[in-house]
């Protein structure tokens, strides 16, 4: 299983012979200037969190492309039928689905979500992923909550996928709370540095992390790590 971070909130997941993409902001996204293009691109799975335009992003263009399948909430696919995509897996808040190549339960983020031209874009959501063995837990923006104990005891996560950076999600320091309720093997933050407003010391946050007992590792644009 290999992970592939190309900034902000978007990771390529490669496991069971089957390419997942998550948020594919891509254009407009300076961190992937000279790391990727969107045609560089080619997902079996687009999963997507809720609809803003740092996380919606290319999703039609690559889907339209690919043929990918495209994972998200009831309103994120309805949204994209209307727009010219059919190849569509709906999901809602709790919902489990089997796919040849793993399993997925949609979870709760707290946030909001609505797309560029103002649709609103349903319940914004994380996914909890399980593959060959692994669980990965993509928190999708959001603050903590408290059912995130709930995924703690149910879950043996091996990877958790967090935001740090502030201002529209949590920060550093409440990311602590979060991953003291997840208990990760690991966690990687996501949704930090874009852009003014979440500008973050990732140094920091590693430290805090540590501090607290927990691992984590900082992906540069480009970057890949196996799981």
């Amino acid at each position: 299983m290999k992970l592939t971070y190309f900034g902000h909130s978007a990771f390529q997941l490669e496991t069971n012979g089957t390419t997942l993409l998550f948020d594919p902001f891509i254009s407009g996204n300076p961190h992937a200037e000279g790391v990727v293009t969107p045609g560089d691109l080619h997902p079996d799975v687009l999963l997507l969190t809720h609809a803003h335009g740092d996380h919606w992003g290319d999703t039609l263009d690559i889907a339209k492309r690919t043929g990918a399948l495209l994972v998200a909430n009831f309103e994120i696919t309805q949204y994209a039928q209307q727009n010219g995509h059919d190849n569509v897996q709906p999901m809602n808040t709790g919902g489990w689905w089997d796919f040849d190549w793993g399993r997925v339960k949609q979870t709760y983020a707290r946030h909001s979500s609505s797309f560029p031209d103002g649709t609103y874009g349903g319940n914004p959501n994380g996914f909890i992923i399980h593959a060959e063995g692994k669980c990965i837990y993509n928190t999708g923006d959001t603050c903590p909550f408290a059912e995130m104990a709930w995924t703690g005891e149910e879950h043996d996560v091996d990877l958790c996928l967090m935001p740090i950076g502030d201002c529209f999600t949590m920060g550093p320091e409440d990311s602590i709370r979060a991953a003291k309720m997840v208990k990760p093997k690991l966690a990687v933050p996501l949704h930090y540095d874009t852009f003014p407003l979440i500008e973050v010391d990732t140094g920091r946050w590693a430290d805090l992390m540590k501090d607290a007992g927990f691992a984590s590792r900082v992906l540069q644009p480009g970057e890949t790590m196996s799981l």
